[in-house]
């Protein structure tokens, strides 16, 4: 019954707790054995919070007496290690913060404490959340649960990694470039990227302030589409919605998918992905173009352009006078950034870029959104291939030489425009690794994304038991 226990979604949980069919200790002491069990090859939770067996006997104590504090009463969940939890060490991956114990939570946490969840750790992230690999020098990596000598993505490969070999039935992540969907893609999981502001970011480090804060945010992870729902419902400020007053209807609804954006080649198994879930769609009733929407072709350099000088940026005032403390890469990009810094020519140039950057996004996103009014849902490649090796710097695809960064310029588009996105397992590569499609709504519409990710996941199987399991 314990391994039985941890494969069941947050959901299943929910419900075999609320009828006393469970107790919330065993239900946490299973995910405890399992995480002593599996851990240790895979590096992803790297805190573990002690208190959560005491948490589980308050919560089967309150079941007695026919109290239950919400929706989530005595359901584990993980965190990413850049989300403040109070009283449990949170890092960020560096070793300036490798002691910090936060004093709150962030408000996601709190929310989802409040709603009768129950931390059980913490997990891996890069060092300050910035590359697609889970690698920093308080932790190490965290391996992928389908092969271990692959990387889960990043920035929020540990709680992926976490989630995909059943340590945890669901958690927090973050995304800026893909962050929540690029590991969710590699470790065969679910995750939501939320509209922009849709959930708060504060007690998040990196912060996300200037021009991050028009594509940075926080969201639900799990290996099922029902539990992205329960957690958002939960995690979410309450913002109104169009369809907030009715489950979103989706026959009739027009979708576009597309697999090129006449910029960045994606694998022969990712192109029948997208197409296979789009079958799966127009079979639910919706009705089906090919079409690359307007705008996505200038997504990759446009992030670029609004994003990345803001964080090295913020990371030069974070390692101020501690530099010797970063890690290799950030490291790296910092004496990148020194040497770049210098003239004020450089900086003036820089600050017209970005300018000109923000203008044209708000051009391009009043043309996405009004041709979103007739086409409500785009599906389209998570990134160019599955995942790759640890330390990998370039992929080829297709004959086309790439960057890591540059191979998924998919999701990064959608952090431009601040769009709502779900990514699931839509198929397998020749090698067996997962590969997930992402279904990007109108802002706002994260119920519509994600009733299609549902249709998606119910026809082409969505999370199955991994190796390691």
């Amino acid at each position: 019954m314990s391994e039985e226990l941890t494969t069941k979604s947050a959901t299943e949980l929910a419900s075999l707790i609320r009828s006393r069919e469970v107790s919330p200790v065993e239900v946490i002491d299973a995910h405890l054995r399992r995480i002593e069990s599996i851990n240790p090859s895979l590096n992803a939770i790297v805190t573990l919070a002690e208190d959560a067996i005491d948490h589980a006997r308050a919560a089967d104590s309150a079941l007695s007496k026919g109290e239950t504090a919400g929706p989530l009463h005595g359901v584990p969940f993980t965190v990413k290690d850049t989300i403040d939890t109070q009283g449990l060490r949170t890092t960020s991956g560096t070793q300036i913060r490798a002691h910090h114990v936060p004093e709150r939570d962030a408000p996601v946490v709190a929310r989802l404490k409040a709603a009768g969840a129950i931390i059980l750790g913490k997990t891996n992230t890069p060092e300050m959340a910035v590359p697609y690999e889970t690698d920093n020098p308080v932790f190490g990596r965290t391996n992928n649960p389908y092969d271990l000598k692959l990387t889960p993505g990043g920035s929020s490969g540990g709680e992926a990694a976490a989630i995909a070999a059943c340590l945890s039935p669901a958690g927090v992540g973050s995304d800026l470039s893909g962050s929540i969907r690029v590991p969710a893609h590699f470790c065969g999981i679910a995750g939501l990227k939320p509209t922009t502001g849709r959930v708060p970011m504060d007690g998040h480090v990196p912060e996300a302030i200037g021009a991050l804060s028009l594509g940075a945010c926080i969201g639900p992870m799990a290996r099922r589409v029902e539990d992205l729902e329960l957690l958002f419902n939960v995690m979410a400020d309450s913002i109104p919605s169009p369809r907030s007053d009715r489950v979103a209807t989706l026959r009739g609804l027009q979708l576009a998918y597309y697999t090129y954006d006449g910029a960045i080649a994606v694998t022969k198994e990712t192109e029948r992905a997208v197409e296979a879930a789009a079958r799966t769609l127009e079979e639910a009733g919706l009705k089906i173009k090919e079409e690359c929407p307007p705008g996505v072709t200038h997504g990759s350099r446009l992030w670029v352009e609004l994003f990345s000088y803001v964080a090295f940026q913020q990371l030069v005032r974070f390692y101020h006078g501690r530099r010797r403390e970063a890690g290799p890469q950030i490291f790296g990009l910092l004496r990148k950034m020194h040497s770049q810094s210098t003239e004020l020519k450089d900086k003036i140039d820089v600050a017209e870029t970005r300018a000109k950057a923000v203008i044209e996004r708000e051009h391009l996103r009043e043309q996405l959104l009004r041709w979103m009014k007739t086409t409500p849902l785009i599906l389209a490649p998570v990134g160019s291939t599955p995942a790759f090796e640890h330390g990998k710097q370039r992929v080829k695809v297709s004959g086309q030489s790439m960057s890591i960064f540059r191979a998924f310029g998919y999701s990064q588009a959608v952090n431009v425009f601040g769009l709502p996105s779900v990514v699931v397992p839509a198929a397998r590569s020749p090698e067996g690794l997962p590969i997930g499609v992402q279904i990007i709504g109108q802002p706002y519409e994260e119920r519509t994304v994600l009733a299609a990710a549902k249709v998606i996941e119910d026809a082409l199987g969505g999370w199955r038991i991994t190796p390691t399991n």
